[in-house]
C-alpha cells in the first residue's frame, strides 16, 4: 500500500517536470498551433489548447486500464492515478483560479498563490511562440515572490 501511495505522489511531482518540458518545448514548440489561442483572445469557452488535456487524460486512462487489466503491470494504475491527480490540480489552479474559466471564488492572497499567479501572468504577457518565461504550472521560482497586486501597481 505504501508503495502505491509513493507511486501516486512521485508521479504527481514528476508531472510538474513533464508539464514544464511539454509547455516549453512542445506547446511553445512544434504544437504552438494548438497552444496559440491560449495566449491570445478568442471566442468561446473551449480552446484548441484543451487538446493537451485530452492527450494527458487519454494517457492517464491508458495507464489505469493497463494496470487494472494486466496484473503484472498493476503499478501502471497507480502511475495513472498520479497523472490524474496532477491533471485535477492543474485544472483547478490553471483553468479555475488563474484564468477564471469556471467562476468560483478562491482566496489567492497567500504567498504561494501570489507567486504562482504572478509567474503565470508574466508568462502570458508574451503572445508569441518565442520569448515567454515561467513554464511551470504548480511551481514557480522565488523570483516571482512579489505579489500580483504589487506588480499590477508597478506596471501602470
Amino acid at each position: 500500500m505504501l508503495l502505491n501511495v509513493a507511486l501516486v505522489l512521485g508521479t504527481f511531482l514528476f508531472m510538474e517536470g513533464v508539464a514544464w518540458f511539454t509547455h516549453k518545448y512542445v506547446m511553445h514548440g512544434f504544437l504552438w498551433n494548438w497552444h496559440r489561442d491560449h495566449h491570445n483572445h478568442h471566442k468561446g469557452f473551449f480552446e484548441r489548447n484543451d487538446l493537451f488535456a485530452v492527450v494527458f487524460s487519454l494517457t492517464a486512462i491508458g495507464l489505469i486500464v493497463a494496470g487494472v487489466e494486466i496484473p503484472e503491470l498493476n503499478y501502471l494504475a497507480w502511475i495513472g492515478a498520479g497523472v490524474t491527480l496532477y491533471g485535477f490540480f492543474y485544472f483547478v489552479f490553471h483553468d479555475i483560479i488563474v484564468h477564471r474559466r469556471v467562476k468560483l471564488k478562491f482566496d489567492t492572497s497567500g504567498r504561494y498563490m501570489q507567486r504562482i499567479m504572478r509567474a503565470h501572468y508574466i508568462h502570458h504577457k508574451v503572445h508569441t511562440k518565442e520569448g515567454a518565461e515561467a513554464f511551470g504550472f504548480l511551481y514557480a521560482p522565488r523570483k516571482y515572490d512579489r505579489s500580483v497586486k504589487d506588480s499590477m501597481k508597478n506596471s501602470k
